[in-house]
């Protein structure tokens, strides 16, 4: 079958095209050059209408234990967007935190083609590879999570060298079928487990005399060694606290030129001045991003509305759990790994704090000067759900629309924010790197986020319209490995995307000790820890892609 998308403008960044009027063609479920004797079995005249690769959310909270808690917790939340059964889709409720059906239709709704998991739990990796494998349409692979694992910290204290390390992280990254490494806090989760209540960037641990510097170091650097594409994803210490913005930057410091992505950077970048003793630091961490080549951020955009953070970073969400909005939430140990806090959150334009957040967010985007070091989230749900995009993509690109919505929020954030004096609009180049081509290089996603010959056919259509919120609303084509999934904004078609994975080598002799720690400390056999293909495979839902390492052969 040979499908040709005719006249479309193509905005292509990963092959430097901007604006360009071509023709796509697509064959088994790849682009193909125009076949010179084969017959078209199907044309869409899209003339005039903006073409972009589906686009690619590499932080969104969409698999593990954490997602089915936040669904318990937060039943009067369904209501809000629910998916009837049909003959195509499946039934499915959630607004703050969808089911994994509605999530995949969602997705693919907005012109959204991946979505990357990006807290992992090594040992409930199944769990999140299971829902994650339930969600439609969308390619999806996650970053397992370590920093806090009781096994790398003994290492760490014993002094194992780095080789050492990187072998036990590599044998983690395979066993729990993941395509990065992330960190929470760094130590700072298990050091709440010791009754620590605050973890400074170098304050060691009350039990494990090492600090979440000496942690972020060893694990940057067993990122680039290792070869993996994705650098180390870095959810920092102090979230959410005033004058963070100081650890902040002693982390891009600390890290010595290593690669290193700054995830939710918005909620890492609060200073202490004025009345509120809570300030906007955005223009420093800015600043210090765009010296800092080595460094790449997502912002986790916070959007007005009902929603609820869920996150591995217990120590910052028992801080929190005086706000939850409604009043009850979540927080647990999750045995020698790690923890877990879910806490249901409002946030309010007329509250100080919530207003400056949003305004700390969108100066963070618009001040940041390469479009290739940062990408659009919401850190969803904490910030907002991810179905609040294209609401974010407008503030991006229609300045006098974000004017209006400055001028609305609470009149002391207005005072304490330059939002309103930034000109920046982001052009439609600008977003499809941000959600597209930079995302797929990021994380090293091979023939995603790009429209060249050879690439598979994840491909949205749009018709322009002035409005960017309706535009990235509804896509009139959504095209998914060559499949039409969505037309005018619906779901058509339901198909099932790849698991996409990197399989760094390791000296296998580090399962030997690691056999033994399994049969003293953990619930789990070590055996039982390690994900089969077949698992994620299997019921024929969707396919697994294992990714090179860098300076490997494709």
């Amino acid at each position: 079958m040979l499908i040709k998308l005719t006249g479309g403008i193509i905005y292509d960044p990963a092959n430097g095209i901007a604006g360009k009027q071509q023709d796509i063609y697509i064959q088994d479920g790849k682009i193909v050059n125009p076949p010179s004797d084969a017959v078209v079995t199907q044309e869409y005249d899209i003339r005039g209408k903006i073409v972009m690769a589906g686009a690619i959310d590499l932080h969104s909270h969409i698999g593990g234990g954490k997602g089915n808690i936040a669904r318990i917790l937060m039943p009067e939340n369904h209501r809000l967007d629910a998916v009837a059964h049909t003959d195509i889709t499946r039934a499915g409720t959630g607004h703050a935190m969808p089911s994994t059906f509605t999530t995949g239709y969602r997705y693919a709704e907005m012109g959204y083609t991946a979505a990357f998991e990006p807290a992992v739990l090594p040992i409930n990796a199944r769990q999140a590879h299971m829902e994650m494998g339930d969600t439609p349409i969308i390619d999806k692979g996650g970053y397992v999570l370590m920093g806090s694992d009781d096994y790398l910290l003994r290492m760490m204290v014993a002094k194992k060298d780095q080789k050492a390390i990187n072998d036990y992280m590599a044998w983690t990254l395979q066993a729990a079928q993941g395509i990065g490494i992330k960190v929470v806090n760094a130590g700072g989760i298990n050091a709440f487990k010791f009754n620590q209540r605050r973890l400074d960037l170098d304050e060691k641990n009350p039990h494990y005399p090492v600090t979440p510097r000496q942690i972020l170091k060893t694990l940057a650097t067993a990122v680039q060694e290792l070869g993996i594409s994705h650098p180390l994803h870095v959810h920092g210490s102090n979230l959410g606290i005033p004058g963070n913005d100081e650890t902040t930057l002693n982390t891009i410091e600390g890290i010595e030129g290593l690669p290193m992505h700054l995830t939710h950077i918005q909620f890492h970048s609060y200073g202490t001045e004025g009345d509120f003793k809570f300030s906007s630091g955005a223009a420093r961490i800015a600043e210090a991003i765009n010296k800092n080549k080595n460094i790449t951020v997502d912002v986790g955009q916070i959007m007005f509305g009902q929603t609820i953070t869920a996150s591995g970073d217990n120590m910052r969400q028992f801080a929190n759990h005086k706000l939850a909005n409604p009043n009850k939430w979540v927080c647990m140990d999750i045995e020698c790994d790690a923890g877990c806090g879910l806490v249901p959150f409002k946030y309010r334009d007329q509250n100080f704090v919530n207003a400056l957040q949003w305004a700390i967010g969108l100066e963070t985007f618009l001040l940041v000067e390469d479009p290739w070091r940062i990408f659009l989230t919401t850190d969803h749900p904490n910030g907002a759900p991810f179905t609040t995009y294209p609401h974010l993509i407008r503030l991006l690109m229609d300045r006098s629309f974000r004017n209006d919505m400055l001028a609305t929020i609470h009149p002391e954030a207005q005072k304490m924010t330059t939002l309103g004096s930034i000109t920046r609009e982001y052009t439609m180049e600008e977003i499809a790197i941000l959600t597209r081509a930079g995302a797929a290089r990021l994380t090293g996603l091979v023939g995603r986020g790009s429209l060249g010959v050879g690439d598979f056919a994840d491909i949205t259509v749009y018709s322009e319209n002035s409005d960017r919120e309706a535009m990235f609303s509804t896509p009139d084509y959504v095209f998914k490995d060559g499949n039409l999934v969505v037309k005018d904004g619906k779901v058509v078609k339901v198909t099932w995307g790849t698991t996409h994975v990197v399989r760094p080598n390791y000296d296998a002799s580090v399962e030997k000790d690691l056999k033994d720690y399994f049969d003293r400390y953990m619930t789990m056999k070590v055996g039982n820890f390690k994900i089969s293909d077949d698992e994620i495979t299997e019921d024929g839902r969707g396919s697994l892609t294992v990714h090179p390492l860098k300076g490997a052969a494709i």
